[in-house]
């Protein structure tokens, strides 16, 4: 019998085992077969305290020095078994624990050793500062136990023993039987009721009168089955697959190791980031599925798991140091939790057709303007494109700058053939940047003032023959650009200068791509191979720490998702076979393989990642889309016909658009509903009342960190006719400092030419609106969206949470939050309510905050009392920590660690806290009042806080030291309350802020917080409450003491539209019913909500024959100066209000 079936041979004797109710024999044989490890077993040993039963079992599986996990998991139980000793006062049974099993960890830290026996001094262990929260035996073997479930789920070790196979009841019983039925088929003279007395030899039937065999229905051995037992094995167990746990944030995801003991050639220039010697940890050698047999799903344990507050003490760094991220976390019963969508929300109508003229070889859409694409093809050609209104922005041809100054190589090869083909277009991070790699030699760097303002700015001789790839990072906070090509070179270039920083060299074959990345810190590159060989190189000079193969030696590109937390890549091989996988970071290993990619692959297939959710990839002759999650395939689309066989296709940021090429030298633009709504607007008669100039930010401007001059070559772009409409949005232009600095009270009158038709909507047929249903309404004080967009979550002032949920329904097939079909305001069957602990607090007082997990698992609030961790699925609360005095004032989870937040107190501190080890790392002090806002920059790495006190202050995520602040400029004849708040919020640049307080909304530009725009509200009488940015970052929606909202324009602060409180509220409201808060749809830029005073909670849209809120007013040399207050007003034909 192979090992493979002598395994499941002994899946079916547990079974049978225990619906025998052999338990212990059961327990024995799963120890001693090291198949199966039951973890309700375990647990249940654990919580009785049966510590010689627990470790006998372990032992089965692991031993204390397999690795790291199997290290830490001893020691967790033997250093509980001490402090229960040392507990009850049984100080015999402590020092026996502490020489005969604590003592083998000294070896890895004698300091925590030392300690540990120090509290055999102590009369109560409570005594030691880390053990003051340390409860009773019950709760802290409980609190024991979460981790524990983790490190096993984590550990390499348990890979793949952690779930029972799916069987039928009594399967053994049920294999005998057919056996026996066989057998008595077999028989000569068959009887038609057996007499079976043994299993032991085989059955034969005595002289026979001729009847045939029973039916296996009819057989004694079916008949009688055992039921029940072993809730833990079988297809409805309650045991299911146990996420797993990332490894180390030492280890760059677990791939990055020592060098290689022969390190690979590095050539370096000059640093730019080095990068701690910890970075690298052990290499764990990759599990690349085998090519025939693509269908396998490589499930690795790398999900994230909530930890409540672990044990305060540990082992060394090296040994505890594993970051089991705090969320997401999937208790029983609770499925894992993630957006909500739908094929619906897949770009695949068709909203346009951009003509080229040669064939399209790389795409990609501007950061910030979602309709701003930009094409290269295979003539050299480079085409700067309005989708919306189909017009060629710019143009430019290939052309050499300064010949002169390349090498004689590149000098020789253009003399032959002054051709070159584009091979990669890229922006960079903020827009203002963009590169362009060609198949000789050469990159070309271009700046981006806006419109049609493109401007020479670098042009470096990268590679010896074609340059595969080219992409933008930002390693040490200095913007650089990485090369790879057929020199089988990566190399490092600095963005402002061009000189070369690095050179990364040991692949064997050409290198095809190329995949910079930040992760927990940690910055490095993946390079692929055309020979499917795949490193990762860290900025440094000490090699490659990762050679491995990609499935099939495919030629393969990777790429993350938006949100930087998975993996994917995408090849073909030689044959034409193609792959598409997800990768587990964690081991470097292949975590699932997606299913429909084609056999016979014309080229390399091309693939993009959308909002965290979908895959696409072009291939034979459609598009194919995927959900991340699901390995099948989820929906195609042809775009009407027309496609080649592996069309390139390019995602917008905001995935609401889709560009793909076309057999025809042209690109399609695919849409969703909500892109095409977008689209639509572009061609509405609405437009043309309101014209953007061709100008929508000041020319000329160069962009400060840049110094290199241009060249003079080829400086002017050519530009199209400009009469068509244009972009019907004003975006975030890339680059705020190609905008004027302002002053900070804006007072200017705007010119005649300035007033445009500000859209004023006063009456509820002009929009869509719906109170959302509510039993108990108490004054909303916090407002969210989930992650989702299928819920809205509120935080009331009496410490109250609610929560409505859209249903997925034939009304709405998204499942998510609309105007059109009612929520439900949602309550788990148990009716536990979700309220924040008040004790001894004044709530007029407080100031109440939460904050959302980012995949809407958990919530965690405080309202002026501790802070609360509560189970979105179930309303528990999870654990509560940080009690007062001071209280927090605001939350906001760490981008890169869940473990991680920071909290605002009332005491003007800021508080970094290791939710884990219920430990504050470090308190920040600089404001002068209490903090009311903070915000996380993952890509300038700094947390940005905000104060009653209208502070602004920068402080370093890397050591927490304070950069800079600034004081907001507080208006003349104003005075604002005096503890008014001040919100922060980052766009989706990671490098705007927009700053809001009751007197003005402004936007800085971090790390230096200069202040690029300004509105101020010059009417004494009225307070802004609130403001946020719409979930495309192109508007700001305001909300204001006097029930009215306003749009405003992101890029130049500029009112496009403004909503009166009749619009929306009962024609009788309570006297002084008004927004308190305001939030944006995380998906649709147009829908958002709003709290009320009087407890009402508003979802708004516009009609949907608009598909927006207004137009953007008029711009006259650029941005020119932010409108007043005022001007707003009178731009307003009837309203005679003096404010927004």
């Amino acid at each position: 019998m192979s090992s493979s079936l002598s395994r499941e041979l002994v899946f079916l004797i547990l079974q049978f085992l225990d619906e025998d109710k052999f338990k212990d024999t059961v327990h024995m044989l799963e120890k001693e077969s090291g198949f199966f490890f039951n973890m309700r077993y375990f647990e249940d040993a654990v919580t009785n305290g049966a510590w010689d039963d627990v470790e006998n079992y372990l032992s089965g599986f692991t031993k204390v020095d397999d690795n790291r996990y199997s290290l830490k998991i001893f020691f967790e139980i033997r250093k509980q078994k001490y402090l229960e000793a040392l507990d009850k006062q049984d100080r015999a049974k402590a020092v026996e624990i502490l020489c005969k099993d604590l003592k083998v960890f000294s070896t890895f830290s004698q300091d925590l050793f030392r300690e540990i026996t120090l509290l055999l001094t102590l009369g109560n262990i409570r005594e030691n500062e880390k053990l003051s929260k340390y409860g009773d035996t019950l709760s802290a073997r409980a609190m024991m136990l979460v981790e524990l479930k983790h490190l096993i789920e984590a550990n390499p070790v348990f890979h793949d023993k952690l779930q029972f196979p799916m069987l039928k009841n009594s399967r053994l019983r049920t294999l005998i039987n057919q056996s026996l039925n066989w057998q008595h088929q077999l028989c000569k003279n068959p009887k038609p009721n057996p007499d079976i007395k043994t299993l032991f030899v085989d059955h034969t039937c005595g002289q026979s009168n001729g009847a045939r065999a029973p039916s296996p229905v009819t057989n004694h051995l079916m008949a009688m089955p055992k039921m029940g037992g072993f809730p833990t094995l079988g297809a409805h167990g309650p045991f299911q697959p146990a996420p797993g746990h990332a490894l180390p944030a030492t280890s760059l995801g677990g791939w990055m190791v020592n060098p290689p003991s022969v390190p690979h050639q590095v050539v370096s220039s000059g640093p730019i980031g080095i990068v701690p010697n910890n970075a690298a940890s052990m290499l764990k050698r990759p599990r690349t599925p085998p090519p025939n047999n693509p269908a396998m799903d490589y499930q690795t344990a790398d999900s994230e798991q909530v930890l409540k507050r672990s044990r305060p003490f540990g082992l060394s760094d090296m040994v505890n140091n594993l970051p089991v991220n705090m969320l997401p976390v999937t208790y029983p019963g609770q499925s894992p939790a993630h957006p909500s969508y739908s094929s619906d929300d897949l770009p695949k109508t068709v909203v346009a057709n951009l003509n080229l003229g040669s064939v399209v070889k790389s795409m990609d859409f501007h950061p910030g303007q979602y309709t701003l694409l930009l094409v290269g093809t295979n003539i050299g050609d480079i085409a700067l494109w309005e989708v919306g209104n189909r017009e060629r922005l710019a143009f430019r041809k290939f052309q050499v700058w300064e010949l002169g100054r390349c090498t004689t190589t590149l000098q020789e090869a253009l003399a032959n053939e002054y051709t070159a083909s584009v091979n990669r277009v890229a922006w960079s991070h903020d827009g203002a940047l963009f590169g362009v790699a060609y198949s000789k030699h050469i990159v070309h760097i271009y700046e981006y003032h806006g419109g049609d303002d493109i401007q020479n700015h670098l042009e470096i001789d990268a590679h010896v023959g074609n340059v595969s790839d080219l992409a933008f990072s930002r390693p040490n906070k200095e913007l650089c650009i990485i090369t790879c090509g057929e020199d089988k070179a990566i190399r490092v270039w600095d963005a402002a200068t061009g000189s070369k920083q690095y050179t990364f060299e040991g692949h064997e074959a050409p290198v095809y791509s190329v995949c910079p990345h930040t992760k927990e810190n940690v910055q490095f590159i993946f390079s692929t191979g055309i020979d499917g060989k795949i490193k990762a190189w860290l900025y440094d000079n000490a090699g490659s720490r990762v050679d491995y193969v990609a499935p099939g030696h495919s030629c393969t590109a990777m790429a993350y998702s938006a949100d930087g937390t998975r993996l994917f890549s995408c090849g073909t091989t030689k044959e034409g076979e193609s792959y598409m996988v997800e990768w587990n970071e964690s081991e470097g290993a292949v975590k699932r393989m997606y299913h429909g990619l084609g056999k016979r692959s014309v080229g390399v297939v091309q693939f993009d990642t959308a909002i965290n959710r979908f895959l696409a990839a072009g291939d034979e002759f459609v598009i194919k889309f995927w959900d991340m999650d699901n390995l099948n395939l989820l929906a195609t689309a042809d775009a009407e016909g027309g496609l080649p066989a592996s069309p390139c296709i390019r995602f917008s940021a905001s995935g609401i658009l889709l560009a793909v090429s076309t057999s025809e030298n042209s690109v399609k633009i695919l849409a969703n509903s909500i892109g095409a709504r977008l689209m639509r607007s572009f061609g509405s008669g609405a437009l043309d009342a309101s014209r953007i100039a061709s100008e929508t930010v000041a020319k000329g401007t160069r962009i400060g960190v840049i110094g290199a001059s241009s060249s003079a070559a080829g400086t002017n772009i050519g530009v199209v006719d400009r009469n068509a409409p244009a972009m019907a949005v004003v975006a975030l232009n890339g680059d705020y400092r190609s905008l004027p600095d302002v002053e900070p009270t804006v007072t200017e009158e705007p010119s005649k030419s300035e007033i445009w038709k500000l859209t004023d909507i006063s009456k509820p047929s002009q929009l869509r609106s719906s109170r959302l249903p509510d039993v108990l309404p108490v004054r909303i004080v916090r407002l969210i969206y989930t992650n989702s967009g299928g819920a809205i979550l509120a935080l009331a002032y009496n410490a109250m949470h609610k929560l409505w949920r859209w249903q997925r329904n034939e009304q709405n097939s998204t499942g998510k939050a609309t105007t059109s079909v009612p929520p439900q305001l949602w309550q788990p069957s148990s009716g536990i309510l979700m309220t924040n602990d008040i004790s001894d607090t004044n709530l007029e007082e407080v100031i109440p905050c939460f904050a959302l997990s980012k995949n809407d698992s958990y919530v965690m609030s405080a309202s002026g009392a501790k802070i609360s961790l509560f189970s979105m699925a179930t309303f528990k609360t999870m654990t509560t920590f940080m009690p007062p005095p001071p209280a927090a004032t605001f939350l906001a989870f760490h981008p890169q660690d869940n473990n991680i937040i920071a909290v605002g107190m009332e005491d003007s501190s800021i508080q970094i806290y290791n939710v884990r080890y219920d430990e504050v790392i470090i308190k920040l002090k600089g404001h002068q009042k209490r903090v009311t806002g903070l915000a996380f920059s993952n890509v300038l790495n700094v947390l940005v806080s905000s104060g009653a006190d209208a502070q602004l202050c920068i402080w370093n995520t890397d050591g927490w030291e304070k950069q800079t602040s600034k004081f907001l400029h507080i208006p003349s004849g104003r005075s604002p309350t005096p503890l008014a708040q001040t919100r922060v919020e980052f766009h989706q640049d990671q490098v705007h802020l927009l700053v809001v307080h009751e007197t003005q909304i402004a936007i800085y530009e971090a790390p230096k917080l200069e202040c690029v725009k300004q509105w101020v509200l010059q009417e004494s009488s009225v307070s802004l409450t609130d403001a946020t940015y719409s979930s495309d970052g192109q508007s700001i929606y305001a909300s204001f003491d006097d029930g009215s909202v306003s749009m405003f324009t992101a890029a130049t602060l500029r009112v496009m539209c403004r909503i009166s409180p009749a619009a929306y509220l009962p024609s009788s409201p309570s006297p002084r019913v008004y927004p308190l808060v305001v939030t944006a749809h995380p998906s649709d830029p147009t829908q958002f909500a709003l709290g009320l005073t009087d407890g009402g909670v508003h979802v708004l849209e516009p009609l949907e024959a608009e598909g927006r809120w207004g137009t953007p007013p008029l711009l006259e040399n650029g941005a020119g100066p932010s409108i007043t207050p005022a001007a707003a007003a009178a731009a307003s034909s009837d309203q005679p209000s003096r404010y927004p």
